[in-house]
């Protein structure tokens, strides 16, 4: 068990989940605002600070929620997406630890395999910020290239941290990216900006068993190699 209390970065790294079910209870903008103010110092080659981040709360989630099921019910199989969240054939040991992963958590549901439209409604409810009282959407200028998506993970990385430093917890989600264009036109992103993914952030219900899923990390020895002569 996770020492709760212990805010170190080691800690913190160690206990932070990609949490799947928030309390009913608002985050003041001031604690939106102190998270971004920290984050911001993420490192950014040349300084460019090149991330664009959209906060969602209140009225203007909702109306990326409903925005979406709308989108959802015209053809719930469409995907707006420009960039793919795994590559097509995901191969070895990679696909066997998404597989691991996914079926851990419906375990933890309690949603059996063969009970689909079951595992479909989870699914959905990525679309929903799990519930989460405020959502972030992450955005590039398209000119950019790998390096500065490089440096938008490092923010959202850092993001994440503060939000747990603080009582907070969050799930990045790029589930968000197959239903892009809808959220991007809700919002009024302009063409130029490349949609990237979502996050979810409030406070997370302890209760839920879905919230228990810790995922498992290779070994060292497995992707550090030491050069040392």
């Amino acid at each position: 068990m996770a020492d709760m209390t212990d805010t170190s970065v080691s800690a913190i790294l160690k206990k932070r989940i990609s949490t799947r079910a928030f309390l009913d209870e608002p985050v003041p903008e001031n604690e939106i605002r102190t998270i971004l103010e920290t984050a911001k110092f993420s490192p950014s080659g040349g300084n460019l600070q090149p991330w664009r981040v959209h906060v969602v709360t209140g009225a203007a989630r909702r109306r990326v929620i409903d925005a979406v099921k709308q989108s959802l019910s015209g053809n719930p199989f469409a995907v707006e997406s420009e960039l793919a969240i795994y590559p097509p054939n995901l191969w070895e040991p990679y696909r066997t630890r998404r597989y691991a992963l996914g079926e851990a958590m419906y375990e933890k549901l309690g949603i059996p395999r063969q009970d689909k439209p079951a595992r479909f409604a989870h699914v959905a409810r990525n679309l929903e910020f799990f519930g989460a009282p405020v959502g972030l959407f992450f955005t590039l200028d398209r000119r950019f290239d790998k390096g500065q998506w490089a440096h938008l993970g490092m923010l959202m990385l850092s993001i994440a941290l503060v939000a747990e430093e603080r009582g907070y917890a969050t799930c990045m989600q790029e589930t968000w990216t197959t239903r892009a264009k809808t959220v991007c036109d809700i919002l009024g992103v302009p063409e130029t900006e490349q949609f990237y993914c979502g996050m979810a952030l409030g406070r997370p219900d302890r209760s839920a068993p879905v919230n228990s899923l810790r995922s498992e990390r290779a070994a060292l020895d497995e992707f550090v190699t030491f050069h040392r002569d």
